[in-house]
């Protein structure tokens, strides 16, 4: 190579080969579980690049680093739990940070340029090819959520300050939440059956929507099932919501290239708020009815 690097740019550039070469193992590993054809194929596509990027610091380095073992293991891992897009948007994340590195690498070595263009057109174009079911119904399982947050957080905060007794106000929440559950799904059913987009299956988009629900209900109610005080039930169950709200919010935020900050926002001031506006009604009518369960 005739061009001249000092040893701080060669580290930079050992570094960026190192997760060249574990996002190389990482795409490759997804290719291969991947029983999609056509998500096999962009998959591979970006692992052949990524290979490629490795081999062409190699020839300013002068060196071939192992690739980083955990962060793949952890990836595919991701990949199964969470679903394959999320797995591949949050790596490109970590891509928008090499790119900003490529660019100032680029004044030193032009021939970067073509690499720093196949970063782009991974972030641009390749991951959005992706088609995965579960994205599919991100909108069936965002209003079964929803709602299961803003209907049930409200109403165990009514019940809490009406009822006064744990295991009475779990039963209640229990049989609302099924039951509103039901209903949900069923209408989540009939709402896609009359769409007729075909991108999407009616009973699936149901059972996306009725599955989020009785979870959410299951995880804010469980509080209300294990302690004797209302109060500090009531505590924890709105701690759940917030914690629901957050890692939900995110893993959207994420598959979907969107801002996190504004919608976990939205959504707590919304649960919260619904909870307070209970939570008062549901004391003025004990003191109104003189209700003392």
């Amino acid at each position: 190579m005739t061009t001249q690097i000092d040893a701080s740019l060669r580290q930079r550039l050992t570094d960026a080969q190192r997760e060249e070469i574990t996002e190389h193992d990482v795409y490759q590993g997804l290719a291969r579980r991947e029983s999609d054809a056509h998500n096999r194929q962009v998959l591979a596509h970006i692992a052949a690049d990524e290979r490629k990027h490795y081999e062409f610091w190699a020839k300013y380095t002068g060196q071939h680093p192992p690739r980083k073992s955990l962060t793949v293991w952890a990836y595919l891992w991701l990949a199964r739990l969470l679903g394959l897009t999320f797995a591949v948007k949050l790596m490109e994340r970590n891509e928008r940070r090499a790119q900003a590195a490529y660019a100032r690498v680029v004044e030193t070595i032009p021939e970067a340029a073509a690499v720093l263009r196949d970063e782009e057109t991974h972030e641009s174009e390749l991951t959005s090819m992706i088609d995965e079911e579960r994205m599919r119904y991100v909108g069936s399982t965002v209003l079964g959520l929803s709602d299961a947050l803003v209907e049930l957080t409200g109403a165990l905060a009514g019940f809490t300050l009406a009822l006064q007794h744990t295991r009475v106000i779990a039963t209640i929440g229990l049989i609302t939440g099924v039951a509103a559950a039901l209903s949900m799904a069923a209408s989540e059913y009939l709402s896609s059956k009359a769409e007729k987009t075909g991108r999407t299956s009616p009973s699936r988009a149901a059972l996306y929507t009725g599955v989020a629900y009785i979870i959410t209900v299951m995880i804010l109610v469980a509080p209300y099932l294990i302690l004797a005080s209302p109060l500090l039930s009531l505590g924890l169950t709105l701690a759940g919501a917030l914690v629901i709200i957050l890692a939900f919010t995110y893993y959207v935020s994420v598959a979907q290239d969107l801002r996190f900050a504004p919608r976990f926002a939205e959504m707590a001031v919304i649960s919260l708020g619904v909870a307070a506006v209970s939570f008062a009604v549901g004391y003025a009518l004990r003191v109104a009815l003189g209700v003392n369960v």
